[in-house]
């Protein structure tokens, strides 16, 4: 199947996607507790990668966050107290791209260990037309459509093949614990193939294949499971769609059997409203899991997939 995405705008990033971190159980929020512990101290740059560190390292890690409950990852700015944290841990794990300030930093310091998560599974260059029909967009989407989509973590195939690399990093920089790493590496790959299975399962026989979302997060999960993203870009959440865009996608609607328009739990739903509205569709919340929040509807990235899962099944239908 031919999959329609495209990443959404830097500038529409900053607006749509005002996730952040939760509290992790591991997890420390204060600058000072990420280094010179007696665990292996590792820095993670937001929390699809925390998740990972937390799950992997258990009780022999010590797991910071660069990006702070609430904050929008995307737009981070390291801080001097976080650069200086940086140069003390152990360890730091990242995806290369997605983050420029987290980037520059792990760049220009001696850590030893500089995990990278996009090296550590295929990326893609996703197209930057929606539906055939080309989106206005200012340079901030040009540049980042120039580059690869990180959002790897959403497909639990490709976030599983990042952990087990994770895994092994963790065993070569700290091999008095690797039968530890290794262990609990295994338990997480065996939970990412078990979530893969269901969403196999969940999305086979559905009546239809395309879901409208605000936020194009959603490429390599369409793909995985033979979906198609129609993503509502060039529009900024808090402004009116324009009636030619809201009419083009009440024609798809119709001609796809879509029945919802998804946005993110903390986005305003103004614009999903809008369209849903003048389409006659629903409104529902797909989560890209770039934060936890009190308003996630879950409390950690399985049972936020779940709930993903669950939603998808609703908006698309069983045969």
């Amino acid at each position: 199947m031919n999959v329609r995405r495209r990443l959404i705008s830097g500038t529409a990033v900053a607006a749509v996607t005002a996730l952040g971190l939760g509290t992790l159980s591991a997890c420390s929020s204060d600058s000072a507790a990420a280094a010179n512990t007696d665990k292996f101290d590792v820095v993670a740059s937001f929390y699809p990668m925390a998740f990972l560190a937390e799950q992997i390292g258990g009780d022999r890690v010590n797991v910071t966050s660069l990006t702070e409950p609430g904050q929008e990852p995307h737009d981070l700015e390291i801080s001097a107290e976080q650069t200086a944290q940086l140069q003390e841990s152990d360890a730091v794990l990242y995806l290369k791209d997605l983050q420029p300030s987290v980037d520059d930093a792990v760049a220009q310091s001696e850590i030893r260990t500089k995990i990278d998560a996009a090296s550590l599974t295929t990326l893609e260059k996703h197209g930057n037309e929606v539906g055939g029909h080309a989106a206005e967009h200012d340079d901030h989407e040009d540049e980042e459509l120039s580059g690869l989509d990180p959002h790897i973590w959403l497909d639990p195939v490709r976030y599983s093949q990042v952990a087990e690399g994770v895994g092994k990093a963790f065993e070569k920089a700290d091999p008095d614990h690797a039968a530890d790493y290794r262990a609990n590496t295994t338990a997480l790959v065996k939970k990412l193939d078990a979530l893969n299975t269901q969403f196999e399962d969940g999305l086979a026989n559905t009546k239809s294949k395309v879901f409208v979302t605000t936020h194009a997060a959603f490429g390599y999960l369409a793909e995985r499971y033979g979906l198609t993203e129609e993503a509502i870009n060039g529009l900024d959440p808090e402004s009116e769609p324009s009636a030619a865009r809201v009419k083009e996608l009440e024609k798809m609607a119709k001609a796809d059997g879509v029945t919802t328009v998804f946005y993110e739990t903390l986005v305003s739903d103004k614009t999903a409203k809008t369209i849903a509205s003048d389409a006659n569709l629903k409104t529902d919340v797909l989560d890209p899991i770039e934060g936890i929040t009190k308003k996630s509807r879950g409390t950690d990235y399985f049972s936020v997939q779940e709930a993903n899962l669950k939603a998808l099944k609703t908006a698309l239908g069983t045969k």
